[in-house]
């Protein structure tokens, strides 16, 4: 059932259907006051008036109910703040400003005396790594109920730091609660002309023009799932069209406006000492949507384009396997297809590539892996690598290395585990929410053939597979994620007079050639047992500044599951067991050093 009554719609006695009832949205405003311009579909919830254009969706009981659980989880989860941060301590009395602080925010900055009462800005003198001296700093105060979290500190020489150990939240997050839209900023000065402007939902990225997002992930179920609009009015400088495009990619552009500021203003701070706070207001109003999906002209893309005219392509994230390094590298929104017979190590290699791409560019991981099950069967190969230790007491193995495991897992890695039918477009929408409320920027599915497939009618294999990895394209275009899938070839005959079985190639998967064809990147491993060593053929790059493909070859270490560049010998007339030499050992702990305040 449905409660109408609670949107204030008559439906006058009807339990079903499509009827056409009064809009007591814009009743106060009509001549006709008998006019039945709203169209209520009792069904579905649907509601749209035809003269005023409101247009709102009414839940059933189920909805309202699961919705108040939701919100009952989330205030739990939001009383239970993080302890392993430092707290600064909030002093009432520094909120009086000395006079050169005042004009300077009121006068130079134009923020009205309430809104920096409103938003407890301090002033005091603080200690500036940049100058190495005391310097007399205004602070804005990070708070999130009455608790204050973190400070940002700003001397008048544009020197900038934040409380070391200190948790990074959006500023002024509490203003996004219960609210439909919000505007996000980059700096706080930006967020404090919004609110002079008049808006009350304004908060700021903590940490500047840096595409890390990993401060959303608490907050993305409280306070942003619900959001019906977001303004992006970050600065318009190219590290702040790199932070506008993380957070798009982030909250979702079907939801996402943008603010143009106008000539000569890079931030709504300069656009409010420029032109005053009801031009500010008209700019925000008049934010942009972001783009339609699948149209663009080279005006939409005309900051791309400069900045590939000004710098360049450059290559893609490198691993540091430098064998490797010098025939591919990476770049988020592709596909990669890896390959090879089974016992070949394709899922062990994995692993390793993206915890090596998570530990130096920072990419979260989220694996769809059954055949590692149960997952901590999994956790446990991770940490091996992680630490370079085997995963056993007494073998190096402490209990500070393995908490230290423990907590860069828990902070970078998922895993989608599904009970019942694990149909691809089930697993695609769970890996779209480690995406926006994880941050997840690579997915491996491993293997392929663990996924339901239910072709439909009439459908052909070939069919089916071309449109699942168009799927898998559009999925990992649209969350500009990089996604790995590991799929089986097909059973590989001996040569008859050699006994040898041939290379696997890309055209061997298993189930059609668009393995190869729709490939960003085709990566084949292979493993040599006689010899000892393991091959990465890599395939396929599609794109020339990434790589232009070629073999490495690694010894596997059994103690920790690493792969341990080598050098091999095709010479024939060298021994078998003298082929691999130059191996480059690795038994340091990749874990980062935690930092000690």
């Amino acid at each position: 059932m449905r409660n109408f009554s609670n949107y204030d719609v008559d439906i006058r006695g009807k339990s079903s259907g499509v009827l056409k009832t009064i809009c007591k949205k814009c009743l106060p405003t009509r001549r006709n006051k008998r006019d039945r311009s709203l169209r209520v579909n009792i069904d579905t919830g649907h509601c749209h008036c035809y003269h005023c254009g409101a247009d709102f969706y009414v839940p059933d009981d189920n909805e309202e109910r699961e919705k108040a659980e939701r919100q009952a989880a989330r205030q739990r989860r939001a009383a239970v703040a993080p302890q392993h941060f430092q707290r600064p301590v909030f002093d009432a009395a520094k909120t009086t400003l000395s006079e050169a602080a005042e004009r300077w925010l009121v006068e130079t900055r134009c923020i009205p005396q309430s809104v920096i009462a409103g938003l407890r800005i301090t002033e005091q003198e603080e200690f500036m790594p940049q100058s190495a001296k005391k310097e007399r700093c205004v602070c804005f105060n990070y708070f999130e109920g009455d608790q204050l979290i973190n400070t940002k500190f700003r001397s008048g020489a544009k020197h900038f730091k934040m409380v070391q150990g200190a948790e990074l939240i959006p500023y002024n997050i509490d203003s996004v609660l219960g609210q439909t839209s919000c505007i996000i900023h980059e700096g706080e000065l930006d967020a404090a002309s919004s609110i002079a402007a008049g808006f009350k939902s304004v908060i700021s990225v903590p940490a500047g023009a840096n595409s890390n997002l990993s401060w959303l992930d608490r907050f993305m179920e409280t306070h942003f799932e619900d959001l019906k609009e977001i303004i992006i009015a970050v600065d318009t400088d190219s590290a702040g069209l790199r932070l506008r495009d993380e957070l798009i990619n982030r909250l979702g552009a079907e939801r996402c406006k943008v603010v143009t500021y106008g000539p000569e203003c890079k931030d709504a701070n300069e656009h409010l000492v420029k032109y005053g706070i009801q031009s500010l207001r008209i700019a925000i109003e008049q934010a942009a949507e972001v783009p339609l999906e699948g149209i663009f002209t080279a005006t939409d893309l005309h900051g791309e384009l400069r900045a590939l005219f000004d710098n360049g392509f450059g290559s893609g994230a490198e691993t540091g396997w430098e064998a490797m390094d010098k025939i591919c590298t990476y770049e988020r929104g592709r596909n990669v297809y890896v390959t090879g017979i089974p016992g070949s190590g394709k899922s062990e290699w994995v692993d390793e590539l993206v915890l090596r791409l998570c530990l130096r560019h920072q990419w979260k991981i989220g694996f769809f892996s059954p055949e590692n099950h149960p997952i901590v069967y999994h956790y446990r190969k991770l940490v091996e690598k992680l630490t370079g230790r085997r995963f056993q007491n007494a073998c190096g193995m402490t209990e500070g290395l393995l908490a230290r495991s423990e907590e860069f897992l828990a902070e970078n890695i998922s895993h989608i585990s599904l009970k019942g039918n694990v149909a691809p477009d089930r697993v695609l929408a769970k890996a779209r929410e480690l995406v926006v409320r994880r941050g997840c920027r690579i997915l491996v599915f491993d293997p392929l053939n663990r996924f339901d497939h239910n072709p439909l009618p009439g459908q052909t294999e070939t069919q089916y597979i071309s449109n699942l990895l168009n799927k898998f394209t559009e999925f990992a275009m649209q969350y500009n994620c990089l996604l790995i899938v590991v799929a089986h070839p097909r059973k590989m005959n001996r040569n008859p007079v050699t006994g040898a079985t041939p290379r696997v190639g890309m055209y061997d998967i298993n189930g059609s050639a668009d393995f190869y064809n729709k490939a960003d990147y085709g990566i084949v491993v292979e493993r040599d047992k006689e010899v000892g060593v393991t091959r990465v053929y890599v395939d396929k790059v599609k794109f020339k500044h990434l790589g232009a493909g070629g073999v490495a070859a690694f010894v596997y270490d059994p103690v920790n599951g690493r792969y341990l560049p080598c050098e091999e010998s095709h010479d024939p007339s060298v021994p078998i067991d003298k082929r691999v030499s130059g191996t480059v050992y690795d038994g340091t702990c990749w874990l980062p050093e935690k930092e000690v305040f």
